[in-house]
């Protein structure tokens, strides 16, 4: 038995979970690193061997996006996810979903619950985001209602069913917060796509912790030298636009000119902006050009 089947069967089945009652685990997957780069160098020529060892070659085709090679693997998961949760996973429109039916069975009779600490305000700068922590003591009242609400849906939906009203219609007052199962197969090119979006730390918490248990827990054992690649380009990376890179160099010019080092001031960037923003009260490509200044250490943190 080789390596990889091993660490399969070992997978396999294996309930890794999330939220309250939510999980994700391995159903079957089809390949390996060396599938990646197994079709890459059909395209290649047998002579790349020569020149490039795998790991080398895998680094190049996901640093320079090449995709086709990583859409010869794929994986199927067995996931268990509030319906909520669900309607922000489904908008990956590249992977073939095979969703539990509430028509032909009855509902699943789990909902998410949350804790009184993970209560959330709304992000004043960010509208479909959210912020700070509500207090303690907000929280456990918001979390008292929850589990409230929560019972007496289930209640009249059971009723309703008793009653010999229809699967289909009983559902339809079941809360977002509601479980659902689906089996979800994916093409490991897609699937990266969908963890670098929804491991982003701008993602919503909840689909945030699926991704990540997705990512590390299956992905990371079953693809180790591209996990490697992915977090170092694609997690850990950044890209600079045309307009970023101009703010660097005038930037360093400024610098070299003044004989300042870096970090530069803040004043110092509002003068290197690009001049499309310099109109704009709220920018937020000058935003997320500042962002990464400062995390390249040219720039001071804003107070």
């Amino acid at each position: 038995m080789s390596e990889t089947t091993s660490l399969v069967d070992q997978l396999r089945w294996k309930k890794f979970s999330v939220l309250n009652d939510g999980f994700v685990c391995l159903v079957d997957v089809m390949g390996d690193d060396a599938a990646v780069v197994q079709a890459a160098r059909v395209s290649y020529g047998v002579g790349t061997k020569r020149v490039s060892d795998d790991r080398t070659l895998i680094r190049y085709l996901l640093r320079h996006r090449h995709t086709t090679p990583f859409e010869m693997a794929e994986i199927k998961f067995l996931v268990r996810v509030p319906m909520d949760c669900w309607r922000q996973w489904i908008r990956h429109r590249t992977a073939s979903v095979n969703e539990y039916s509430t028509r032909y069975s009855e509902a699943i009779d789990s909902t998410q619950s949350t804790p009184p600490t993970a209560w959330r305000s709304q992000a004043t700068q960010n509208r479909q985001g959210s912020d700070q922590p509500l207090s303690a003591e907000e929280g456990s009242r918001l979390t008292v209602e929850e589990q409230q609400l929560q019972e007496q849906s289930r209640r009249v939906y059971e009723a309703r069913l008793e009653a010999g009203v229809a699967r289909e219609q009983a559902r339809k007052d079941l809360p977002l917060s509601t479980y659902t199962e689906a089996y979800w197969k994916i093409d490991l090119h897609n699937l990266l796509h969908f963890l670098a979006l929804r491991m982003d730390s701008h993602a919503q918490e909840e689909i945030r912790l699926y991704a990540t248990a997705i990512g590390h827990e299956i992905v990371r054992p079953l693809f180790p030298v591209v996990w490697e690649a992915f977090e170092d380009y694609r997690m850990g990376g950044s890209t600079m636009s045309r307009l970023e890179t101009d703010v660097i160099k005038r930037l360093t010019a400024h610098g070299a000119a003044t004989k300042t080092a870096p970090p530069y001031s803040e004043a110092d960037f509002l003068t290197a902006q690009d001049s499309t923003w310099k109109d704009l009260n709220r920018c937020r490509e000058r935003d997320e050009c500042r962002d990464k200044l400062i995390g390249l250490g040219l720039l001071t943190p804003l107070k």
